[in-house]
């Protein structure tokens, strides 16, 4: 690539990353100590789970930034020529290294999150107007050296560093000694606890929509559905509040992953915007070069009563709306993969599969394929994106549709975040259950899929359902526990 700053970067050389196995500590106790390095991004899976929610990764003080803004490339706040996603692909090339057996997947590169205006790159789509607290980054990636990496299944932890982006190999290996040495030492030193979290009460909430608003849009979508234009559209509402002073967005992170616990739960800070997502579902995973994709279509509220909320699983399960709803996005997504992957290898494993969390029940199917050689996870991404479960079918005329409705744009809200490695790992979740913090004040969404069989007052109900465990994180008032 002829680009300056490109050039000037070091190209990929052997070497060892320095790791060092540590004692356990909770990953969000290790988020908490490295925070104070400055650009913390922390991937949790704050639900345990053997498989989904297996790895949590820590990093702090990136050596460099990736932006995307008004569909330009910047590295390190200096423009890039070419297409967003060829900048990247050449940028995570430059610093290319093998995997080390024996850690978990993750052992350095990108993390950070892709807007669903990133989808705006990709296809010709209308424009939406800013969001609420101004224009999001169309994507925003922490380039990270040195991080922490947690094995839950063993409750292992490990310290890895590269040594990047030095290039002389003595260099790089001192790099990586001081780096993870340092990493170690700020494990190991107590940092101040969060000042208590003053309460965001629901009054103080605005939407922009109204109920009344809201359950027309939902007609009008259904018309659409009937009209023979889409098969079913995400529509949601956007929800926005003032913040009091003192009001930490880690420490409200730390409140929603005790509220809300979920297996691809993240926090990000990234300048002056801060993101708190404790999302369920993951939108892209690639190891090696087999593919994953775990589309959740299809939502009942949990109960406390345990007859009703076993009652209201088993209406879920037997639900025509809700498994037709995901059955169509399960053909959208072999599409997608099918584009990058290779031929015959897209498979269904799962189908309408019921998975449990703190508010709602979820239908969860799962498709995997295999990617087709010479391809990168750069290239799944822009094959797939954004994902099929929060766009509707067919995608484009499904976000066009969004867009004339919705009228702002989303934000971070739907797109994904996650990380992408060195040695080409992927994982990525979708970006719902999804606050964004700026300016001093904070903004979320909640959806779901509208189809021909859809009532719009279930629908409304749907969106607060999803909403209320993060409402319940903003209300509570006093020290959140970590």
């Amino acid at each position: 690539m002829s680009n300056e700053i490109l050039d000037q970067a070091p190209a990929a050389t052997a070497g060892e990353p320095h790791v060092r196995e540590i004692a356990w500590i909770e990953p969000h106790e290790a988020a908490r100590r490295m925070r104070p390095l400055g650009g913390l991004s922390f991937l949790d899976s704050a639900m345990p789970h053997g498989e989904l929610g297996r790895h949590s990764y820590v990093a702090a003080a990136p050596f460099g930034r990736f932006t995307v803004e008004e569909g330009k490339a910047a590295w390190n706040g200096r423009g890039l020529d070419g297409h967003p996603v060829d900048a990247l692909r050449d940028l995570l090339a430059l610093y290319q290294r093998p995997r080390l057996a024996g850690l978990p997947p993750f052992q350095g590169g990108a993390i950070g999150f892709f807007g669903y205006e990133f989808g705006r790159l990709l296809e010709r789509l209308p424009a939406p107007v800013p969001a609420i607290l101004g224009a999001v980054p169309e994507a925003s990636l922490a380039f990270h050296d040195a991080l922490v990496s947690f094995d839950h299944d063993g409750r292992r932890a490990f310290v890895v560093s590269t040594g990047l982006p030095e290039q002389d190999p003595a260099v790089r290996a001192r790099r990586a000694a001081d780096r993870a040495a340092g990493i170690e030492a700020m494990l190991g030193r107590p940092a101040p606890r969060p000042s208590p979290l003053p309460a965001v009460p629901r009054a103080g909430w605005r939407s922009n929509f109204t109920a009344e608003a809201y359950r027309l849009s939902v007609a009008r979508v259904v018309e659409y559905v009937l009209d023979g234009d889409i098969f079913q559209a995400n529509l949601a509402q956007r929800f926005e509040a003032d913040l009091p002073p003192g009001h930490d967005p880690w420490a409200f992170y730390l409140r929603l992953r005790e509220t809300n616990a979920a297996t691809f739960a993240a926090y990000l800070e990234h300048g002056d915007l801060a993101v708190a997502s404790s999302s369920p579902e993951r939108f892209l995973k690639l190891d090696r070069d087999e593919v994953e994709t775990r589309p959740i279509k299809g939502t009942a509220p949990r109960s406390p009563d345990p007859k009703e909320d076993a009652r209201n699983a088993e209406r879920l399960l037997a639900s025509e709306k809700d498994r037709a709803e995901n059955l169509m996005i399960v053909d959208l997504l072999r599409n997608d993969l099918s584009r990058v992957c290779r031929p015959h290898s897209v498979k269904t494993p799962s189908l309408c599969a019921l998975e449990t969390y703190a508010g709602v029940h979820h239908l969860v199917s799962a498709v995997t394929g295999t990617l087709t050689r010479g391809r990168s996870a750069v290239d799944l991404l822009a094959a797939s994106f954004p994902g099929g479960s929060i766009t509707g079918a067919p995608k484009l005329r499904a976000m066009e549709i969004i867009t004339e409705i919705e009228q702002e744009a989303r934000g971070v809200y739907c797109g994904a975040i996650g990380c992408l490695g060195f040695d080409g790992f992927l994982d990525t979740n979708i970006a719902i259950r999804t606050v964004t913090f700026r300016g001093g004040k904070a903004s979320f969404h909640a959806g779901g899929g509208i189809t021909a069989l859809s009532e719009p007052e279930a629908e409304y109900r749907e969106t607060l359902d999803k909403a209320e465990r993060i409402f319940r994180a903003f209300e509570d008032s006093g020290e959140a526990h970590a």
